[in-house]
């Protein structure tokens, strides 16, 4: 059995302490994480969520289709895929732990067909088989056991069913380098200036570095039962979208 492989803040020293920093941290930095998601990615980031929805338009069309907006934050994600929906089609759940986060997202989408719902992704409040489509946005690396988490994906989706998980990677070669240098020492700088706190944006790039790498993240997938398991890089792989098919009962 591999060693757990999850979000590991400083000082966490096991899996439920991991999950209560980074629940912290969100909930410290949630008044001012759009703000800074906005400058940081300079809003290139509307175009991610943007383009990891339409990804899904097939399933997103249908009136009737499931939809799970995992680690919603405050709910940008959540609107992506909302845009895409057609009148009258099933609301979009949206799930986080963050209660601050969610709270924003609450209100931020007050008038939007979207369910918010506050629960931890590795214990989800569903039944087995009940989605037809979970995305997740730049949360999926914070949890704290990223193969519970696929799991737990895995188990909420009918057969047929897809995973879409957008968030953060490392680029290769020169550009790598040169984003290195931002990522670690000029974003937590800004981070500290908007946010108020340093260590949030100093965690950032940590979790970035040690979120498993593509070919990883795939065998992941498979692993915990996805089919058709696919990354697509953005902007040279300083992001990426993993999708999946999920298999038959396990």
């Amino acid at each position: 059995m591999s060693a757990r492989i999850g979000a590991t803040p400083e000082g966490a020293k096991d899996k439920d302490s991991a999950a209560a920093a980074v629940q912290k941290m969100f909930d410290e930095i949630a008044p001012r994480y759009d703000l800074l998601n906005h400058v940081l990615s300079a809003g290139v980031d509307k175009h991610w969520w943007n383009k990891a929805a339409k990804t899904f338009d097939a399933t997103l069309k249908r009136p009737d289709a499931k939809v799970l907006d995992l680690c919603c934050g405050t709910g940008d994600m959540t609107r992506a895929l909302l845009a895409r929906r057609p009148a009258g089609a099933e609301p979009v759940l949206a799930i986080d732990f963050s209660h601050n986060m969610i709270e924003l997202a609450r209100t931020k989408l007050a008038v939007e067909n979207a369910i918010f719902v506050e629960a931890d992704a590795l214990h989800l409040p569903l039944e087995d088989a009940t989605q037809d489509l979970v995305v997740s946005a730049f949360g999926f690396r914070n949890l704290a056991d990223y193969e519970v988490g696929l799991r737990e994906i895995r188990r909420v989706l009918k057969p047929g069913g897809q995973i879409g998980i957008l968030d953060f990677g490392e680029p290769e070669g020169l550009l790598g380098k040169a984003y290195r240098v931002y990522f670690k020492q000029v974003l937590p700088r800004i981070g500290a200036m908007i946010s108020g706190s340093r260590s949030s944006y100093t965690y950032l790039p940590a979790s970035v570095e040690k979120f498993p790498k593509p070919k990883v993240m795939l065998g992941m997938m498979a692993e915990a039962g996805f089919a058709e398991a696919a990354w697509t890089p953005y902007l040279f792989g300083v992001a990426g979208l993993f999708r999946g098919v999920a298999g038959g009962p396990r």
